[in-house]
């Protein structure tokens, strides 16, 4: 098991529309593509209280590749992302990782 641990830098104001876009429209189209998330975050006390974080769950990298890359062309997914950015880009920028348990890890 791999987790991608992916950081979203949202643009000023617009962690509120990244986070009702997730929770009404993006979780949905990932669980009809088998797309498994292991949590969300957001920053309580921190750096940068505008980002969204969170962990994906994958069987392997070439599990990763399959779904996602389905997921990007999926055309619900354009079409309500591009609704959702009518007034421009929720996100500015968007950083991942993608991370091996160690073997003293509790989440394998």
């Amino acid at each position: 098991m791999i987790h991608e641990l992916r950081v979203y830098h949202t643009a000023s104001g617009k962690l509120p529309e990244l986070l009702n876009r997730f929770e009404t429209i993006t979780l949905k189209i990932w669980e009809r593509h088998g797309i498994r998330q292991a949590g969300f975050w957001t920053v309580a006390i921190g750096e940068n209280n505008h980002d969204l974080i969170y962990l994906v769950e994958w069987e392997s990298l070439a599990e990763r590749e399959e779904k996602w890359n389905a997921f990007q062309v999926d055309p619900e997914w354009l079409e309500k992302r591009a609704v959702t950015e009518k007034n421009g880009p929720l996100v500015t920028t968007i950083t991942n990782s993608i991370l091996q348990p160690t073997s003293f890890s509790s989440v394998k």
